[in-house]
């Protein structure tokens, strides 16, 4: 069976980047977002759910993210309600993946928010992604229409850093390509050495 790796860090801090280092020594990795956009999109398993749910939202068959945030920003309640919607879909479809992959020695689960959904209880071990403040400031405010207010907005539905370095197994520090590579190789060393060997 598959050691189940989830991998997480708060917006900007190079957790697709790291994601992407695992795919290219070989292991599998579930992107939660790919996931939702797949559910959002035209005949996915979300739309007639969220669009009855926030009516107006609905556009080509698919969510239209754009109307969904406007519908969110005006509804204290809403991203309660959303998640109580997308995230049963999403766990199914994470569930698929593993199964899918039960051969493989890590199956990468790149999940955002990890902790803040509990999914990290469905985890043989986590890893943080890191970054120091300046450097992931930097990072996100360089995105195309990105602004103060949507990256504090984005900050506060996220837990700090700080707490999630306590409670990581490990962590990936992504303040060069270099030291967050030679991080994922020890992790996946130290994960296979430990494995049984069938």
């Amino acid at each position: 069976m598959s050691f189940r790796l989830g991998l997480t860090g708060g917006i900007g801090m190079g957790k697709s980047t790291a994601a992407q280092m695992f795919r290219e020594l070989g292991h599998p990795v579930w992107d939660a977002d790919a996931a939702v956009h797949e559910l959002y999109a035209p005949g996915g398993g979300a739309v007639a759910p969220v669009a009855a749910a926030f009516p107006g939202t609905e556009r080509d068959g698919g969510i239209d993210r754009a109307a969904l945030r406007r519908a969110l920003a005006a509804d204290p309640l809403g991203f309660q309600r959303l998640e109580g919607i997308v995230h049963p879909l999403v766990a199914a479809d994470r569930a698929g993946f593993v199964a899918r992959h039960a051969d493989a020695p890590i199956v990468v689960l790149d999940i955002p928010l990890m902790y803040e959904t509990g999914a990290d209880a469905a985890m043989d071990g986590v890893a943080v992604v890191s970054a120091p403040a300046g450097v992931q400031r930097a990072r996100v405010m360089a995105r195309p229409g990105m602004t103060e207010e949507n990256f504090q907005m984005i900050l506060s539905r996220q837990m700090p850093d700080a707490e999630k370095r306590r409670r990581a197994d490990w962590i990936i520090p992504s303040d060069t390509m270099a030291d967050a590579r030679a991080a994922i190789m020890d992790i996946c060393d130290r994960i296979m050495a430990e494995k049984p060997h069938a």
